[in-house]
């Protein structure tokens, strides 16, 4: 993953900074759990600033954390951790860790309001939250054309039938990711895909592929449609088609 994020984000390591071990330790007491190991690394690298990676709403700082704990905003919960502050006036969904639901080294993330209420699911990891971003940010959105779609199956297992097609067509992985996230590389293409976790999954995904041009996206597309059972309906292209 720090391998994955300091050859993507420009200027990440120069511009990154790591929460001191104090603070580590006192969101670990607000858990009062050990933290996943995931965000513990996060923290360490990130926790006082993301540089680059740092998003326009989303406050993770852990400076942010610990304020927002302190002043009452958000009430210790037992399996809800606040990890992240939502500036919106009118809908903040803050981010919280479920960690009565841990997964690889970390745990799902999920979207509701400080005081409860309806929760929205993110991703199975938080790991699988910042790279789908960088992805999305640093790649996706540097290439000159992109399309957005959705991909169905006849289980809800896609990845599993999507990845060996990705690999024959030269794309690699770079940070491993569960069956509701897809990360692809390629030197003239990106693409992720995404589903909302869930006990019952379904048998669809939505999707975004860059490319430098429609005639290769095409290609992509049209071999994962002939080399797989998954059907693919293109919702939109940006800039769009003549």
């Amino acid at each position: 993953m720090e391998d994955f994020l300091l050859r993507v984000v420009p200027g990440l390591a120069e511009q990154w900074r790591g929460s001191t071990p104090e603070e580590i330790g006192q969101i670990e007491v607000l858990a009062g759990r050990p933290l996943p190991p995931f965000y513990r690394w996060f923290l360490s690298r990130m926790g006082q600033s993301m540089g680059p990676l740092t998003y326009q709403r989303l406050d993770l700082s852990a400076r942010r954390v610990l304020t927002s704990y302190a002043e009452e905003l958000i009430v210790p919960h037992s399996r809800f951790l606040f990890i992240g502050h939502d500036s919106d006036e009118r809908m903040p969904l803050h981010l919280f860790y479920d960690l009565d639901s841990p997964e690889r080294a970390d745990a799902r993330v999920t979207r509701r309001y400080a005081e409860g209420g309806e929760r929205y699911e993110q991703f199975e990891t938080f790991r699988e939250l910042l790279a789908y971003g960088a992805l999305l940010n640093f790649r996706i959105g540097k290439l000159p054309q992109v399309c957005k779609a959705l991909i169905r199956g006849n289980d809800p297992d896609i990845l599993s039938h999507l990845d060996p097609v990705m690999d024959s067509l030269g794309f690699t992985r770079p940070v491993p990711t569960g069956p509701c996230c897809g990360l692809y590389e390629r030197h003239d293409a990106a693409m992720v895909c995404n589903k909302v976790p869930r006990n019952r999954p379904e048998a669809v995904m939505v999707f975004k592929l860059a490319g430098n041009d429609p005639g290769t996206l095409r290609r992509i597309m049209g071999e994962i449609s002939t080399a797989s059972s998954l059907k693919i309906k293109v919702s939109e292209w940006t800039p769009p088609l003549e």
